[in-house]
Parts: structure tokens; sequence; C-alpha cells
């Protein structure tokens, strides 16, 4: 039986050991490493899939299981065709388990080894996600990609209540791999977890690995603590992973984090922080953030980024773009989110090549530089 998803290594640079590759999926080949834009509710907010393919030149996209299940519910869409047809988007598609936005609930959720029970945080009613419905869920949905229940520790976290969290994850890990049903169609990654305990990341790893599933993510960190501790345990659980299967970090979108995460043999990330910050009135440049909002830019009538080939650089000044967002027009935020996702995806073209050429190391120095980053 083959695989729903495999990986091809075609090179590792000699100065960092990042990995230049390929992932093979049912909706279409994944060129990596690779940012994905997130569409949490079957939508990247603003912009349409013709949008995210042509001019954002988006390879994959996330979905949100929680969100989903919620509204407008698992099984409307699977009588829609799945979620490629529901939302009109023919590339690869991955699927969370739901399980972060279940944990960030606090005190609306119960955790139980069956499961976690919690409160909708649209309407307060109580839902029950277990390893074998969170597959269903996301068997229903049909993505390409989808993750197995986990649990996410807050941070920071005793070694303890990090440890038994571990150890759940990987029981849920078994029932969901036991639990999916269409694994010709679509592959189920498992997750790493273990905070910040090498040995507790160590275990995890090992016996997820043992699972033998296609794919595995990093969980549990770019979850508020220094960047110090978020590299260390980056660096160190990465090489953990299997090399002939495409390696995940969950929840990482800022350029640094993003290059680090290619560094350190990373192939896929993904953060809803492009098109949040695009709403608040922030652009992402080759020469560091731009808040388009401020005054300084009101007769400003050049692009956002001489450097950026996007629709909107292409199009539109800085002035036009802040006085769209100054009057809370959509406009204003859906120019903004098309560049910021354009830029991280032109970000990661320009990393794949600096790993062709085993020049990344350099190319990431270079970029700190000019965007206003410490080494």
């Amino acid at each position: 039986m083959s695989k729903a998803v495999s990986y091809e290594l075609l090179h590792e640079c000699k100065q960092t050991g990042a990995r230049r590759g390929i992932i093979h999926t049912p909706h279409g080949d994944i060129q990596t490493p690779i940012f994905m834009p997130v569409g949490t509710q079957a939508t990247v907010k603003s912009l349409t899939p013709e949008e995210l393919k042509e001019d954002v030149k988006a390879q994959i996209i996330l979905s949100n299981t929680y969100h989903l299940y919620l509204r407008p519910g698992n099984k409307l869409i699977k009588q829609a065709g799945g979620l490629h047809n529901f939302m009109r988007w023919t590339g690869p598609i991955l699927t969370d388990s739901g399980g972060f936005q279940v944990f960030s609930l606090g005190d609306l959720r119960t955790i139980q080894e069956e499961g976690v029970e919690f409160k909708s945080h649209l309407d307060g009613s109580r839902h029950f996600f277990s390893p074998e419905s969170v597959m269903e869920i996301e068997n229903d949905l049909g993505a390409d990609i989808i993750m197995a229940f986990d649990e996410c520790c807050p941070y920071p976290s005793t070694y303890e209540y990090t440890k038994n969290s571990m150890e759940r994850t990987t029981r849920w890990a078994l029932r969901c791999k036991d639990a999916h049903k269409n694994t010709e169609k679509q592959a189920l990654f498992g997750i790493i977890q273990g905070g910040f305990y090498k040995d507790l990341r160590k275990k995890s790893a090992e016996d997820l690995i043992k699972l033998d599933l296609p794919g595995y993510a990093i969980g549990g960190i770019s979850v508020g603590e220094p960047k110090e501790e978020f590299l260390d345990i980056l660096k160190y659980t990465t090489p953990l992973m299997p090399k002939d299967k495409p390696r995940y970090l969950m929840g990482v979108g800022t350029p640094d984090y993003l290059i680090e995460a290619a560094i350190a043999g990373i192939d896929m990330c993904d953060c809803v922080l492009p098109t949040r910050i695009a709403r608040n009135g922030t652009a992402m440049t080759w020469n560091g953030k731009v808040v388009v909002r401020n005054a300084i830019y009101e007769k400003d009538f050049s692009p956002l980024d001489e450097e950026c080939d996007c629709y909107t650089c292409k199009n539109y000044t800085r002035a036009y773009i802040r006085h769209l967002i100054k009057a809370n027009e959509i406009l204003g935020v859906r120019l903004l989110s098309l560049h910021n996702l354009r830029f991280l995806t032109s970000l990661m073209e320009r990393v794949k090549i600096e790993i062709e050429r085993d020049n990344l190391l350099n190319f990431r120095n270079e970029f700190y530089i000019k965007y206003g980053y410490e080494k």
C-alpha cells in the first residue's frame, strides 16, 4: 500500500545542515522548506484561493479542526465533498487536531485519559474530543495531512506535569493511529511534546517514531518562552526526528524563527501572524517592519517594499494603504494580508536557494542586519 504523503530529500546545506526537499501529497508536491498560511475557518482571512495560489504562491494551507467542528460542522463539510471542494482550494491542506485550541480554553476544559471535555467559545455548549472523535472529524474534512490529538503544555510547566502530559500525548497518538480510517489519502503526523525538558523531548520522539507515522511535528514551543530557550529545544529535538519523513514546526511565523527553523532542519512551519498583524496595519518588508498606519507614511507614495513582487507592492502606495487602514476599509487589510503572506513565501523561496548554494548561514546573518534583528 502506497503512503498518502512521502518525503524526498534533494540537498543538505553544507554550512548548516538545512534540508531542501519535496513532500509528495495527493493534491500536489510541496517544495520545502515552506511557510504555510493558516486558513483557520476554511479561509485565509480576506483572501480568495486564487489570490493565495497566484499572488501569494502558497503551496499548502492549514485549517483548524476545532473551529470547523463547531462551525459549520465536519459532517456538513463531508457532504460538500470535503474541505478541498468546500473551500475551492485545489492544493494540499493540513488540518491540526484542535488540541492547542482546546487546551487554550483554560477553565472551559477538563482533561482526562479518555479525552477532553470543553465548552464552546461560541455559545458555551459542552463538547468532548477524544483521539477517536478527532480522527473521525479530520477524516470527514479530508485534508492531505492530519495531526494527532495531543496535549500542549502551557509555559512554564513543572517536570511532573509535563511528563504526564507527554506520556498521554503518546498514548493518544497510538489511539489516533488505530482510529485513522483513510490512510491511502490522508497522512497522520505525530506531535513531539515534552515542554522544555530535553529528556522528555527525547522520550517523546523515540516513542512516537516507533509508531512509524508518515511525518512528525514539534509542538509546545514558541509558546511565550525566551528565544534562547526556543532555539535550544528546537536544535535539540529536530535531529531526533526521522530524516526520511517531513518535519513540521508548529506555530512559527516571524522571519527570524522561520530561518532558524530551516537551519535546524525543519521542512514546514505555519502561523497566523502575517494576517493578524495585517489587521493591525503592519507590514513585513525586506528592511524590517513597517507600521503603515503611522503618520510618517501619510504622504509616502512608494510601495510597501521596493523588493517585493506581490500584487500590493506592484500597484499601491504606503500612503493609500495607510488611508485604507485609518478609514477601516476592508481593502487595506486584504492588501496587507496578501503582502505579508507573499513576503514569507518569498523569504522561504530565497531560503531554498541559499540551501542549494550551501550559503544559508551567510544569508541569515545578512538578513538579520538588514531586517534589524540581532544575531
